[in-house]
């Protein structure tokens, strides 16, 4: 366990000097205050989260790394994010893969400079939203191996915004 402790702490340190931080395949369970402290004078402009055990990411992660520009959260336990990540308004790529969403959260849509959305391999049915997609940039939402409903499908292609949807092949509804 204390070797996890260290490696955290240093990539927090080598963070300081790139702004990228690195926290992928930490066994964390939730991101330590410790992050936010030995991160607070640094302008983070992408961060790295997967490959843990999130189950959830706090608030407070978007007001402490508003800069960042990319975020991977792929292959935690995660089934949806914070409605304070609409505040991440440079945020043009977000890696929610490999989790445990049901429905796709409305907050990805709120996010202003989104330009790519990989939510691939989660149990996404629906999407938490009828609003429109408020980012222009949006140029690919990946959607792929997720069990989509038909519901969700239309409302997909019935969005206004030009971006690649990509879904695996419609599969007929068992029953």
């Amino acid at each position: 366990m204390a070797h996890l402790v260290v490696r955290v702490i240093e990539r927090c340190e080598n963070a300081n000097e790139s702004a990228h931080l690195d926290l992928s395949s930490c066994e964390l369970m939730q991101i330590p205050d410790a992050v936010y402290h030995l991160m607070r004078n640094t302008e983070l402009v992408t961060c790295n989260l997967s490959g843990n055990v999130l189950k959830s990411v706090s608030p407070k992660f978007s007001q402490k790394f508003s800069t960042i520009t990319d975020l991977n959260l792929s292959h935690n336990k995660l089934s949806r994010l914070p409605e304070e990540f609409a505040s991440l308004s440079a945020l043009t790529k977000l890696n929610i893969s490999n989790n445990s969403f049901i429905v796709l959260p409305q907050v990805v849509f709120k996010l202003q400079s989104l330009a790519s959305l990989d939510a691939q391999n989660n149990a996404i049915l629906e999407i938490d939203t009828d609003e429109a997609i408020t980012s222009d940039n949006l140029a690919l939402v990946d959607l792929r191996n997720n069990p989509l409903s038909r519901n969700c499908r239309r409302k997909l292609q019935n969005f206004k915004t030009p971006f690649l949807l990509e879904i695996s092949k419609d599969v007929d509804d068992d029953w």
